[in-house]
C-alpha cells in the first residue's frame, strides 16, 4: 500500500481507486458539459501579463479524455483561465483546434465568447457589443455552440437592465444556432458584481427572465454559477419550456442533477474536469434508475469540490491543475499566467487527501511519487 508522508498529517495511506465501469457514450438523461483546463508549455514564457503559451498536445489530448467518457466539453471558459492567464490570441486558437478536434471525435462542444479582447477600462456599449460579436464569429466557425460569457466589460459600461437586454439581444440575434446564456457570480469573478443591472439578486433574476422570455426559441439554457441551490430551482423551475438550467453549481451539483418532481438541471461544471471518471459514471447509474449508486459516487467528491472552490473562488484554477497532474494528464504543475501560485501549501495538501479519498486518483502510486516531488521544493520537511 502506498504511503506518503503530509505537513500537518502525518503518514497518509493511499487508497485503491474504485473499479468504474468504462462509459464511452454520452448520458441519455442529462447534458452534460465539463469545462476543462489549458495545459500550459512548462518551457515557455508563462509569467503574469505574458503572452500565454500553451502545450497544445496535452490540452487537445484532455479533451479526447473527456470525450472518450462521453461527456462535452465546454472549452474557453473560465476553467481554461480566461482573464486569469489565457489571453485572447490563445483563447481564438484553443477554440479553432478544440472544435477540430470536436469534429474528428464526434464530441460535444459549446466555447466561450466574450469581451476580453478589449484592454481594462471603461468602453461604449457599442464596442462591447463588437467585441462579443468577433468572439462569436470564432465560435461559430469552429463548429461549437456558442456560450455568451458574462463580461467585464459590459458589467463596467452598462448603466441598468435595460443595457444588458440591449446588447444581450443583439448578440442573439445575430447567433446561427441558439446559444447558452453564463451567469457568473462575483465569487468567481469580483468584477462582475451586479450583472444583469443590480447587486439584488431577486432584480437580476427578473432581468434574465425577461431576456429569455423575449429571445426563449434562440437560447438554449443558461449557465448558473451563484453557489446558491435554491436560487437555481427557482429560475429553473421558472424558465420558458425548452430551455435549460445548465448547473455551474460546483457545491451542490448532485441533488440539482438529480432533480425533483419538477424538472432537473443539466450541468456545466469545473467540477467535472477532475470528476470526470466518477462523473460519467454516475450519470449513466442516473440513467439506469439506480439513485444509490449515483449518490454513492458523487457523495466523497462534494468535500473535494467544497474545498476545491473554496473563497477565493476564482483561484480554483490551480487545484484543477494541480490534479491533472496528480491523476497523469500532463507532467507538470505550471499554469498559464504564473497561476500555480494561486493556492498554499496547506491548501494543496488538503486536496490531496480529499482527491485521494474521492477515488479520483488513477494511480495511486504516480501521484503520491508527484506529490512528494511538489512538497520536496515547496514545503521540505528536513
Amino acid at each position: 500500500m502506498t504511503e506518503i508522508d503530509l505537513p500537518g498529517h502525518g503518514r497518509h495511506r493511499m487508497s485503491e481507486p474504485p473499479r468504474l465501469p468504462s462509459a464511452t457514450e454520452p448520458p441519455t438523461g442529462r447534458v452534460v458539459y465539463a469545462a476543462a483546463h489549458v495545459v500550459a508549455d512548462p518551457l515557455g514564457d508563462n509569467a503574469p501579463g505574458a503572452p500565454a503559451a500553451v502545450d497544445w498536445d496535452t490540452t487537445l489530448a484532455f479533451r479526447r479524455h473527456l470525450w472518450s467518457l462521453g461527456l462535452g466539453v465546454a472549452d474557453a471558459m473560465d476553467t481554461a483561465q480566461r482573464g486569469m492567464g489565457l489571453d485572447w490570441p490563445a483563447t481564438r486558437e484553443l477554440i479553432t483546434r478544440s472544435g477540430a478536434e470536436a469534429r474528428a471525435a464526434g464530441g460535444l462542444l459549446a466555447c466561450g465568447a466574450g469581451t476580453d479582447q478589449l484592454a481594462p477600462g471603461t468602453h461604449t456599449l457599442p464596442t462591447v457589443t463588437a467585441a462579443y460579436e468577433e468572439q462569436l464569429d470564432v465560435v461559430e466557425a469552429a463548429g461549437a455552440r456558442p456560450i455568451l460569457m458574462a463580461s467585464r466589460a459590459l458589467a463596467a459600461a452598462a448603466r441598468g437592465p435595460e443595457d444588458y437586454l440591449s446588447v444581450y439581444g443583439r448578440i442573439i440575434g445575430r447567433a446561427e444556432q441558439p446559444v447558452i446564456l453564463h451567469w457568473l457570480g462575483e465569487m468567481f469573478d469580483p468584477a462582475l458584481a451586479g450583472y444583469w443591472g443590480s447587486t439584488d439578486l431577486d432584480a437580476a433574476t427578473a432581468t434574465v427572465l425577461e431576456l429569455i422570455e423575449e429571445h426563449a426559441d434562440r437560447i438554449d439554457g443558461i449557465k448558473v454559477s451563484l453557489l446558491d441551490a435554491d436560487r437555481e430551482v427557482a429560475l429553473r423551475r421558472a424558465l420558458p419550456a425548452g430551455v435549460r438550467l445548465y448547473t455551474g453549481d460546483d457545491f451542490h451539483y448532485p441533488e440539482l442533477i438529480r432533480g425533483d418532481e419538477h424538472g432537473h438541471s443539466d450541468a456545466l461544471l469545473g467540477v467535472f474536469d477532475p470528476i470526470a471518471p466518477v462523473a460519467a459514471a454516475a450519470l449513466h447509474a442516473l440513467d439506469a434508475g439506480d439513485l444509490d449508486r449515483y449518490e454513492a459516487l458523487f457523495a466523497p467528491t462534494l468535500p473535494l469540490a467544497r474545498h476545491l472552490f473554496a473563497a477565493p473562488t476564482f483561484h480554483y484554477k490551480t487545484g484543477i491543475v494541480l490534479l491533472a497532474w496528480l491523476a497523469g494528464h500532463q507532467d507538470h504543475f505550471t499554469m498559464v499566467g504564473g497561476a500555480q501560485s494561486g493556492r498554499s501549501v496547506p491548501h494543496l495538501v488538503e486536496l490531496f487527501r480529499l482527491a485521494d479519498a474521492a477515488g479520483i486518483l488513477p494511480d495511486p502510486e504516480l501521484a503520491a511519487d508527484r506529490m512528494r516531488r511538489y512538497l520536496a521544493v515547496a514545503a521540505p520537511l528536513g
